[in-house]
């Protein structure tokens, strides 16, 4: 009997699972989710692309050419995904009040029932568990139970796919000291690379040094904290997240930006790593903040709210470079940063991204330089495949190849099973741009979200 047992519930695959789930036909098949682009990174990779090695945050044309023709790529709809995330968590705090989320997929829970149970008991609620998530969403769980954060995430991830892995206190050094120690929390492509060097290559070998060595090798405070991991000690409380009000990344540069291109193309990777950022909080945000620091050291920010929030990077990004101001009129810039903020569960997908910019202001303005708007394109960007669509007649779909005039529409939904394809000219007036979450076909629980979210965004207008 153990004292303490923390769970670590963990998705499976879970992005390219969603897709799945709301799209039926595509159970079964290699699905690859991330960027199209030329420098496109996964985002996630059914466990049936994963057989051909691919991965998450792998190159997109290199998981392409390891799945081959029957890959299937789809851009990300993290809005789906959000709304997705909120239910499985809702549905796990039906038995575990008290989590410690991670992400859109991952969460840590220490149900108080469980202290001193046995190991037994332990998997007897973690079966229910899965099987009250799945039930709800649809949607597989891995889930792993330890002493600690550590043994419990390391048990899920030896679960996967699709199980559950219990691991008491006299089974930690068996399973700890033979698995590589990059798989130890805290551990960088940097401590790794440190510790090979010493001939130290897995946990056991790590927790078989004395704390001395550990911080010798580490630093002072990490070093033993790591040891402990090591070791199987690992007291840290799951604790609930505070939300975090604002999301953001900024980046100095060795040189001053001189020109609005050299700003533009420095904005880029600053915003993709804020994004990223929103990605794991698993919300999406209205309002875009730009920061510039000049050379004087002087500081702008200007601000863009959408009309609602999203976590589409082409929208958030896109609207980061419009309030970018020119450094020949302004200055030279030393430092860039980029900002999300109005952060919301509910989320909606840009349609039209040009079309949206609602707002802009700047909060510290030099020389009375009015905001700069670019012209907006009047016409919709074009469909692509993955883009969800609703047919007068046919109901929802989606765009599963596009191009020569013609889109073909696979017309299901979570709910229809497999559904069958129609080809249509492409502009034919009977397909309009529809809600991803509609995929879903959760209509009652997305109803009752956008009701909460309306609550909580009235009461936060009133406070005073």
């Amino acid at each position: 009997m153990d004292a303490r047992w923390v769970l670590h519930l963990d998705m499976d695959a879970f992005f390219a699972s969603v897709e799945q789930l709301t799209r039926p036909t595509l159970r079964g098949r290699p699905v690859l989710v991330g960027g199209l682009g030329g420098r496109g990174v996964v985002a996630g990779a059914s466990y049936e692309s994963r057989v051909f090695g691919a991965r998450s945050a792998m190159p997109m044309h290199q998981a392409r050419r390891l799945v081959g023709a029957a890959a299937v790529v789809l851009p990300p709809r993290g809005v789906v995904y959000g709304v997705a995330s909120r239910r499985v968590f809702e549905t796990v705090r039906t038995f575990v009040p008290v989590l410690e989320q991670l992400s859109y997929d991952e969460a840590f829970g220490e149900p108080v029932e469980l202290a001193g149970a046995s190991a037994a008991d332990v998997a007897a609620f973690c079966r229910a568990l899965k099987a009250k998530v799945l039930e709800e969403t649809g949607l597989i769980a891995s889930v792993g139970a330890g002493s600690g954060k550590q043994v419990a995430k390391i048990a899920s991830d030896l679960a996967k796919p699709d199980g559950i892995k219990v691991v008491t206190r006299a089974e930690e050094r068996e399973v700890l000291d033979r698995l590589p120690v990059r798989r130890l929390w805290g551990i960088g492509p940097v401590a790794e690379e440190k510790l090979h060097r010493l001939g130290i290559e897995t946990i056991g070998a790590l927790a078989a040094l004395s704390d001395a060595e550990a911080a010798n090798i580490l630093g002072g405070t990490i070093g033993p904290a790591l040891h402990r991991l090591a070791q199987g000690i690992d007291e840290r409380p799951v604790a609930e997240n505070a939300p975090a009000k604002q999301i953001s990344a900024e980046s100095t540069f060795p040189e001053d930006l001189t020109t609005l291109d050299q700003l533009r193309e420095a904005s880029g990777p600053i915003g993709e790593h804020a994004h990223k950022r929103l990605q794991k909080d698993g919300r999406g945000a209205r309002t875009v903040t730009v920061k510039l620091k000049k050379s004087d050291m002087s500081i702008l920010t200007r601000s863009a709210t959408l009309p609602y929030a999203t976590d589409d990077a082409a929208t958030l990004i896109a609207t980061a470079r419009r309030l970018l101001l020119d450094p020949m009129e302004i200055g030279p810039i030393r430092l860039v940063g980029v900002g999300f903020s109005g952060l919301s569960d509910v989320q909606q997908e840009s349609l039209f991204p040009d079309l949206e910019l609602t707002t802009e202001e700047d909060t510290v303005s030099d020389a009375g330089l009015p905001p700069t708007v670019t012209d907006l394109a009047a016409t919709p960007p074009a469909w692509r495949v993955g883009d969800d669509v609703s047919h007068t007649e046919h109901g929802h779909g989606w765009i599963q190849g596009a191009g020569h005039g013609v889109m073909t529409v696979r017309f299901e939904t979570r709910g229809t099973g497999p559904g069958v394809a129609r080809t249509f000219p492409d502009d034919t007036p009977d397909v309009s741009r529809a809600n991803p979450v509609d995929s879903l076909d959760w209509p009652d629980y997305v109803s009752e979200l956008s009701r909460h979210q309306s609550s909580a965004e009235e009461s936060e207008t009133r406070r005073p």
